[in-house]
């Protein structure tokens, strides 16, 4: 059986304002698509019984994104193991081939990162299948891009001999990313492909060559899925355990050191939206070369992208420039110095500006919602609650709130009262008040939410009771206390 593991982690901060900490590129719909990246790279396995449901592993806060992204395209995933903190590709792997070893025996894993973009869903689908047999031989296969151009971004795999029984080759040697001019020399060698980050083995013989190179991992990783725990389809390995393993990536702890490695071609147009350079070469364009998306007005303008959120953006007379309008952030760069974003999001993140991590538009697994508007002592909301679900029965000691329902239908409980109000009613929560929202209608239920008070922050908030599993506190000894 073949276990797909989808590794949906990484921040994507070179595709700010669109991908920020708290929502990255992974779950976005990117050049008109009709799913997410994390989406497609599910869509895109073979419709085969060999291949299981998909594996996930990502970090805590993306759990819920995850779990509402899979429920819209029908998919349940043989599980979704969250980790404590990021330590890289190496002991991410090690999660899923212990996992795997105990669920499944000796699965062959195809690993796959989770915000790729690839073109022909057929040529992968072929290629990663006539793989298997290699990866059951004990190869540690990649797939490795015909290169197409001279490319500083990707890192490159030298092709060595061909192994008479597969369609691969052996590796002969790994190179890191490359300035200009040795990208150059490169993209004129056929001996070359691009690092996909793309692998596939059995968890045995992972496990065996990490155990020879990177032991420290397999006891770490023993140790914190040892002591895990498990709460609706996650599952969450001890974070005290987890934290032991070194920062590194399976490149550098296994396939640079083991002479397992073989690379099968995956000859398709790819990418890994690495940059809104790369969102531009592989978008759709007018004939001025501009990529438009949204409410957008284009004069004497070329090889542009423009990505427009929520109101109208007109450009005159600019060329190869990024423009992307949100709710809250509007950047404009040259297109070919977007690399360069991940040092201007550092740079928000030393000011604690809260769009360098967060949209105004907040997820969470009732819904979500948009914060209008705010200011020292009072903020406005505009909150949408999903059909059958509630928000945590909780209470704020710093803030009250007014709700006022403008669609749909809603069970209020307050205090000791329980009672229902639909569009155009409302109610007030003071402080220190337990209450409960509910959507109890067919239909999305939203409200606009008015908070008053000297402390506004979400960690303003005691949890009782929550069906996604954030209870905070015991009621019985918070009562006590």
């Amino acid at each position: 059986m073949i276990l797909p593991v989808i590794l949906a982690g990484g921040s994507g901060e070179r595709l700010w304002p669109l991908s920020r900490t708290a929502y990255p590129k992974q779950f976005l719909a990117l050049l008109g698509a009709e799913h997410s990246l994390f989406q497609a790279t599910i869509l895109r396995l073979p419709q085969d019984a060999n291949f299981l449901p998909p594996l996930i592993i990502c970090h805590e806060d993306y759990r819920f994104i995850i779990a509402e992204q899979l429920r819209q395209i029908n998919i349940t995933a043989s599980g979704i193991i969250l980790e404590p903190s990021a330590h890289n590709t190496a002991p991410a792997i090690a999660l899923a081939a212990q996992w795997a070893q105990a669920e499944l025996g000796n699965a062959v894993l195809l690993i796959l990162p989770a915000d790729h973009y690839i073109e022909d869903q057929l040529i992968f689908q072929q290629t990663i299948t006539s793989a298997v047999p290699a990866a059951q031989d004990n190869f540690l296969v990649t797939f490795g891009i015909p290169v197409t151009k001279p490319e500083t971004g990707y890192g490159y795999i030298q092709l060595g001999e061909k192994i008479a029984t597969h369609n691969g080759f052996k590796v002969a040697k790994f190179i890191e990313k490359p300035d200009q001019a040795t990208a150059q020399q490169l993209a004129q060698n056929n001996n070359y492909v691009w690092n996909s980050g793309m692998f596939m083995f059995t968890a045995n013989n992972y496990l065996q060559e990490l155990a020879l190179y990177q032991p420290e991992i397999i006891t770490a990783i023993n140790n914190s899925l040892a002591a895990s725990e498990h709460d609706l389809n996650f599952i969450r390995p001890a974070a005290d355990c987890y934290k032991q393993c070194p920062s590194i990536s399976i490149d550098y702890a296994v396939m640079e050191k083991t002479n397992k490695a073989a690379v099968f071609a995956l000859p398709s147009r790819w990418s890994d939206i690495g940059s809104w350079q790369a969102v531009w070469e592989q978008s759709s364009k007018d004939t001025q070369g501009n990529y438009l998306s949204g409410d957008i007005v284009a004069k004497n303008s070329s090889n542009c992208i423009i990505d427009a959120r929520h109101r109208l953006v007109a450009t005159l007379d600019v060329h190869d420039l990024v423009v992307v309008e949100t709710a809250d952030a509007i950047l404009v760069a040259k297109r070919d110095q977007s690399q360069a974003l991940k040092q201007l999001v550092t740079e928000l993140k030393q000011r604690a500006h809260p769009a360098a991590s967060d949209h105004r538009q907040v997820r969470r697994p009732w819904g979500w919602y948009d914060s209008i508007t705010n200011s020292e002592r009072f903020q406005v909301k505009h909150i949408f609650v999903d059909p059958g679900k509630s928000l945590s029965l909780q209470l704020h000691h710093h803030r009250s709130e007014h709700w006022v329902i403008v669609k749909g239908s809603a069970k209020v409980l307050r205090g000791d009262e329980t009672f229902v109000l639909v569009e155009n009613e409302s109610t007030f929560i003071p402080m220190g008040t337990k209450h409960q929202l509910t959507n109890i209608g067919k239909i999305p239920l939203e409200l606009i939410e008015v908070q008053s008070g000297s402390y506004l922050g979400e960690d303003d908030i005691i949890r009782f009771e929550d069906e996604h599993g954030r209870t905070t506190v015991n009621e019985q000894d918070y009562v006590a206390n």
